[in-house]
């Protein structure tokens, strides 16, 4: 199975749907645990649903200097590992799409909770994170989310 190529939320709309919408949000440089989740939320879409892959490198989990330009981006194995594993579809939205303007105009904040685990270390991580998914999901309008083992 190949992937389509998706690079805006409008041309994701515009895709025909007539099953239940399965997405999986990664930030690319997919491997083994990402085919897992595809083809487990292929089971859950099943043959008339879809499986959508995000691919977002999200500036917002990135602190100053922890090296955002350097974090490996592979699309192309990222498709190909996707339509293997099941996926109808790769969106890889540029930061402009997710962002429009180069800031988000609403924010989600881990409050006090983002300050353990890897908030600890990372002030803002959590934050960022937060706000991607909640961006994530109201651009791809999914029936359901799958996330890996690392997200818990």
């Amino acid at each position: 199975m190949t992937a389509t190529l998706l690079r805006t939320a409008a041309e994701l709309h515009a895709r025909a749907r007539t099953g239940r919408r399965a997405v999986v949000m990664t930030m690319g440089a997919l491997h083994e645990g990402h085919a897992t989740l595809i083809r487990t939320a292929r089971g859950i879409a099943g043959p008339d649903g879809e499986v959508v892959v995000t691919v977002f490198v999200n500036p917002l989990q990135f602190g100053a200097g922890e090296d955002l330009d350097r974090y490996p981006r592979t699309l192309d194995a990222d498709i190909e590992l996707a339509g293997q594993a099941g996926a109808d579809a790769v969106f890889a939205p540029s930061v402009d799409e997710v962002y429009p303007g180069g800031e988000p105009q609403v924010r989600v904040t881990a409050g006090p909770m983002g300050e353990r685990l890897e908030g600890a270390a990372r002030p803002g991580h959590f934050d960022g994170v937060l706000t991607v998914v909640a961006k994530l999901l109201h651009l791809t309008r999914p029936d359901i989310a799958l996330y890996g083992q690392k997200d818990a």
